[in-house]
């Protein structure tokens, strides 16, 4: 008998239109997991962390470490290449260094850079409002001081193009932008970020729609955010030692507490077949409130007991008996928890990359010891920090001054070893190679 075969068939459908390249990302970023709506919320109490470094007993000195020695030596301009100068290079340097020193005027510039790092180890994030002049170059930074009180929203549609200055040539580039909104008392000023084009009603976050106008004094500024982390509002770097800082300060506070109220009496009388009398009782007391200061020194106490039954008289196997016992040694003889707060201790030092050295916790290094924490702690820590930043401030905030020859840098500490040097310097003098005066 014959089958029925049935007949498979495959067709090849080619595309009509030729394939070309996305020109924006297609990624779903991290925010939109997260967030079903546009205000997005921080994953962690910002004032929560706040309290924390302020109860900290280390928090603060790796924070001040890092504001002192990022951005604390200060702002410079130096050329791109080191080649000889010209009055073209010239003008664009000097032109650099004025608008650095102007960008504000109520503080030096590198204090504006202090207070961001110093906010962003504690919160995660630190935000700088930016203003332009009517040219659209920035004029002037301001640094947000209530960190807690900024929101911002996931990006938003649609993609906005935007000029990008590269080595003299404009780039064009496409990119969604967030909000940025700051309730301070029960009112809100709406912000836009860094680079967006478009112009925004502070009020209300509005944007403008082609053919509306706006006065200037309602018209958003920027917001530029320096983040640790690649979360929406950041993430300290010591998030993983929260445990440890909380439990320090329940420790410390644990201490305190003894000072302020002790533990239990340093001593106790016993009295066996008898009974303080009423007065000798009282003379106790006031002997016990009294014995601070000078009024205490050299003092005596007389205790006198009375029959339980209240016979006057006393046979010879039933005269009371007063027993001092010594309770001092139950005492708690220095604080609690000594070597977890130290472990603790350590812990945000390394989460921190510090060396002792740097918060003052260490007495007993020389100077090779010194040199080497310095130079390791330079390379690994701050460098790469300052490196940061000062892009930051070429390639973002100053972009629009189109500079070609010169840069901002963040000045950094001389931590050459000067017996290095001179081990060098004799060497290449004893071969010949240079002088002294060279």
């Amino acid at each position: 008998m014959a089958q029925n075969k049935q007949r498979v068939q495959a067709h090849i459908i080619k595309s009509q239109a030729p394939i070309e390249k996305a020109e924006t990302p297609l990624q779903i970023t991290e925010q939109e997991a997260y967030s079903a709506g546009d205000w997005i919320k921080p994953e962690n109490d910002l004032k929560g962390l706040r309290a924390l470094v302020k109860h900290s007993t280390i928090l603060p000195q790796c924070i001040r470490a890092y504001k002192n020695n990022i951005a604390g030596f200060g702002i410079g301009v130096r050329y791109v290449d080191d080649t000889d100068e010209t009055p073209e290079k010239a003008a664009e340097f000097e032109k650099a260094s004025e608008i650095i020193e102007l960008l504000n005027t109520e503080q030096d510039t590198k204090q504006v850079f202090e207070d961001i790092v110093e906010a962003r180890e504690t919160y995660g994030i630190a935000y700088l409002e930016v203003i332009r002049n009517i040219a659209g170059e920035v004029v002037q930074i301001e640094f947000i001081r209530d960190t807690p009180s900024i929101e911002k929203t996931k990006p938003l549609e649609p993609y906005i193009s935007s000029i990008y200055y590269h080595h003299g040539k404009e780039t064009e580039r496409k990119k969604r932008y967030c909000k940025y909104r700051q309730d301070v008392g029960g009112k809100s000023v709406y912000f836009k970020e860094f680079g967006d084009p478009r112009i925004m009603d502070s009020r209300d976050g509005l944007y403008l729609k082609e053919g509306e106008t706006l006065e200037l004094e309602y018209q958003a500024n920027e917001i530029m955010d320096f983040t640790i982390g690649t979360e929406p509002y950041g993430e300290v770097r010591w998030i993983g030692q929260v445990l440890g800082v909380d439990g320090s300060r329940k420790a410390e506070n644990l201490n305190n507490n003894y000072f302020e109220n002790g533990r239990h009496t340093p001593l106790m009388i016993m009295i066996e077949g008898g009974t303080l009398t009423d007065d000798s009782f009282e003379k106790l007391k006031a002997y016990m409130n009294d014995i601070k200061g000078e009024s205490g020194q050299h003092g005596f106490i007389i205790l006198e007991t009375e029959s339980t039954d209240g016979r006057a008289d006393f046979d010879e196997t039933e005269k009371p008996k007063i027993e001092v016992k010594d309770l001092a040694s139950m005492l708690q003889k220095d604080e609690l928890f000594q070597n977890y707060l130290d472990n603790n201790r350590r812990k945000v030092q390394s989460s921190f990359q510090l060396p002792d050295l740097y918060v003052g916790y260490t007495t007993d290094f020389n100077r090779a010891t010194a040199q080497t924490a310095q130079e390791v702690t330079e390379e690994q820590v701050f460098q790469p920090e300052r490196k940061s930043l000062a892009w930051a401030i070429n390639n973002r905030l100053l972009n629009e001054y189109q500079f070609r020859y010169v840069e901002a840098y963040f000045l950094e500490p001389d931590i050459s070893n000067m017996d290095d040097l001179f081990k060098l310097l004799t060497v290449g003098n004893n071969a010949g190679g240079l002088t002294p005066n060279m």
